[in-house]
């Protein structure tokens, strides 16, 4: 008696191995964000913690100049934290959730990133002049890094992944309307990354208008000096550089939305350039990670490299007044408050020499050299 092993059907339709999920990469990335949580919360601060900013003749946190809607900006600061906290709480949740969904999709990789790029902030604060409330809880401000803010480094930056990646997501589907309109041949089709660049710097400049100029007025923070030309309100608490930040946020924006453009091969730019560098190749997703990281954060420093180069040229002379934030020393490395009438105590940060094209340091001037513009008797919210 002979056996046969019976043949398998060619043409039957192969079972698949139902796939085990791994709870591994979830469960250490939970504890990954716990931790951070908890680091966090036993390092968070209020109110000016270091004798190099604090002032010490001033008592509480008194403000003298009105914000939105006439409410205190303490209410401000509750409502901004609370929408930061609510919001990135579903933003973290819609990442996990998709990324067990999908764990290929590039775009989870680009909000990780844009999220990531805070670590460069007290240097964008600092380059641009933007003082933030000394209410916001922060990091203690005598840390390295953070030290470079000229008043504090708050938590709120944290949300900076809906700023920066937000203007890609209504522009891609402007992109994909106007290539369902058009033949192969148009432009759109040609060169969709010009095209998605294009519709991204409108976007984003619109954006970042409405939304700096109404936090300015929460006085969440100020542009405590600015190029009187090309900025709006100057001279003003709420003076915004308008045309300088506009354009120059899209540094990051454009790239951000670029990368993640998937051609007719369904791959992103982002991982095009991985492949092509054979960056981590038998770690694909990783490559794209890297790409992306080392991209937005070059993106970002030219950012503030714009704005470095604008401080050390001295044109942004237009100082806001009256000082917002009595509680913390006045912010002035070049001088320009103590000529236009502003009394001190005064702070000029860690770096106010060669790094802000004065390699002697804070000049001396002389009170009200150039007005009694900022003066105590003419000062006024």
């Amino acid at each position: 008696m002979t056996t046969e092993t019976p043949k398998a059907d060619p043409t039957a339709p192969a079972v698949e191995e139902p796939t085990k999920r791994s709870w591994l990469g979830p469960t250490i990335s939970v504890a990954a964000l716990l931790a951070v949580a908890v680091f966090f919360g036993v390092n968070t601060r209020k109110g000016p913690g270091s004798p190099r900013i604090a002032n010490p003749d001033v008592e509480g946190a008194p403000r003298p100049v009105e914000v939105l809607f006439g409410w205190s900006t303490s209410t401000w600061v509750v409502i901004l934290e609370t929408f930061t906290v609510i919001t990135m709480a579903v933003i973290i949740t819609l990442w996990v959730v998709h990324w067990r969904r999908n764990p290929h999709n590039p775009t989870l990789l680009m909000a990780l990133v844009t999220s990531l790029i805070v670590w460069q902030d007290p240097l964008m604060n600092w380059s641009p002049f933007a003082v933030y409330n000394p209410e916001l809880a922060h990091l203690p401000e005598d840390w390295p890094l953070v030290s470079v803010s000229p008043t504090v480094e708050p938590f709120v930056v944290l949300g900076y992944v809906m700023f920066y990646l937000g203007p890609y997501f209504p522009a891609i589907w402007i992109l994909r309307k106007l290539q369902a309109r058009r033949p192969v041949d148009s432009f759109v089709w040609r060169h969709p990354l010009i095209s998605l660049a294009a519709i991204i710097f409108p976007i984003g400049v619109i954006v970042d208008a409405a939304l700096e100029i109404t936090l300015v007025r929460t006085g969440m923070y100020i542009y405590s000096q600015v190029p009187p030309w090309a900025s709006v309100f100057t001279g003003e608490p709420h003076q915004f550089p308008l045309i300088w930040e506009v354009v120059a946020v899209t540094f990051v924006m454009i790239p951000a939305g670029v990368l993640l453009y998937r051609d007719d091969t369904g791959k992103s730019v982002a991982e095009k350039l991985a492949q092509r560098a054979r960056i981590f190749a038998s770690r694909p997703r990783l490559g794209t990670f890297v790409v992306m990281f080392v991209i937005i954060n070059v993106a970002y420093f030219c950012y503030g490299g714009l704005f470095a180069i604008v401080k050390a040229t001295k044109i942004s002379t237009s100082v806001a007044c009256p000082w917002p934030y009595p509680e913390v020393k006045i912010y002035d490395p070049q001088g320009f408050y103590e000529e236009n009438g502003q009394v001190g105590p005064y702070s000029v940060g860690i770096m106010s020499t060669w790094m802000s094209g004065q390699p002697d340091g804070r000049p001396d001037v002389q009170l009200g050299a150039k007005s009694d513009r900022c003066a105590p008797e003419n000062a006024n919210g």
